[in-house]
């Protein structure tokens, strides 16, 4: 699975130290590097001014009661050409460079260590994928060829006249996945280990990870049995768009049977996820990409390639199964034409 754009918060952020905290001594006519009384700064920050050559008392504070924070010192060093304007970004955790003499404010101690805490999907994601690895798991790989949808896909996109429509592979991956799950019910279920029951689940219900910047998120595509491609294109345009603005509902997240993540979205080839539970299966789905491969006389040609690993629960699901399934559904991939017979 996957995790959102992370973010650096400044102790400055979490909670506002007081004159005594930051070392200041207001009484004191001179406090360290001779900065005068008033002055506000953390020993850090007028460490950073003495090595960059500054006095503190010429900058401009924007913290608390006119505070001077680190990135004032980088902004006022920018403004003077001390050093690159790219470095002070506060995002960017490398080695800020000094044109002067060539030094680099690593050398000098500038950076600190930052606790974030884990909230909303990441605090979740921290408690499942913590269960999760008590579970004894198993992966298997296999590879579809795409060429056939491809083609189809672009097909309905050329055929589209709703410009608020998209086509794209996943709702016909997630469709061709849910009439192999008719086949092979194990597959969507869920195990009560307090029970040792299964419970085989009558609706497919199949979750899509979404990495946002709230953290990972597996809302589901309810009963994707009873849907067509273009309702299922249609639910998860608005998940996505739900899931990005972190609007998701309970319902949206709740009572999912099997989950897929693409990861190939982002452009990973391989994945061995971590099981959703209770669900006894999981899918990774990589880039498709051209790839060279053998017909049957031994000629070379390009071809549209997936990889496929699906991690399934040990305890409920052997590996037999798993490659049944799988060729179950890479028979329906492969030869897309075939959902028509299944279709409702």
């Amino acid at each position: 699975m996957i995790v959102g754009d992370s973010h650096v918060v400044s102790h400055d952020d979490i909670a506002p130290p007081t004159d005594k905290s930051l070392g200041v001594d207001s009484t004191h006519p001179s406090g360290e590097g001779n900065i005068p009384s008033g002055t506000l700064s953390t020993p850090a920050v007028r460490h950073l001014a003495k090595q960059c050559g500054l006095s503190i008392n010429d900058i401009q504070g924007t913290g608390k009661d006119g505070r001077v924070l680190k990135e004032d010192v980088l902004n006022y060093a920018v403004s003077k050409g001390l050093c690159k304007e790219s470095s002070v970004s506060e995002e960017n955790i490398g080695p800020v460079e000094l044109l002067e003499e060539g030094k680099s404010l690593l050398d000098v101690h500038c950076y600190e260590d930052k606790k974030i805490p884990l909230r909303g999907y990441q605090r979740s994601m921290l408690k499942s994928m913590s269960l999760a690895a008590k579970v004894p798991h198993f992966h298997y790989l296999e590879e579809m060829n795409c060429d056939s949808l491809v083609e189809l896909k672009a097909l309905f996109q050329n055929e589209n006249n709703d410009h608020n429509i998209k086509h794209t592979f996943l709702p016909f991956l997630i469709k061709s996945l849910s009439m192999a799950l008719s086949k092979y019910p194990l597959l969507n279920s869920s195990f009560i280990e307090e029970t040792k029951e299964v419970v085989l689940k009558g609706s497919h219900n199949i979750g899509v990870a979404m990495a946002t910047a709230h953290g990972l998120v597996v809302p589901n595509i309810k009963t994707v049995q009873s849907l067509s491609i273009l309702e299922i294109t249609k639910e998860l345009a608005r998940l996505h768009e739900m899931a990005s603005h972190n609007r998701l509902s309970a319902a949206d997240i709740a009572g999912g049977t099997i989950t897929l993540s693409n990861i190939g979205a982002i452009g990973g080839k391989f994945g061995s996820p971590l099981l959703n539970l209770p669900e006894v299966a999981i899918i990774a789905l990589g880039r498709i990409q051209k790839l060279p491969r053998f017909d049957d006389d031994e000629n070379v040609y390009p071809s549209s390639i997936v990889n496929v690993t699906v991690g399934a629960d040990h305890r409920v699901v052997d590996g037999a199964t798993v490659a049944r399934f799988c060729n179950e559904w890479k028979n329906l991939v492969e030869k897309p034409e075939l959902l028509l017979l299944h279709m409702r």
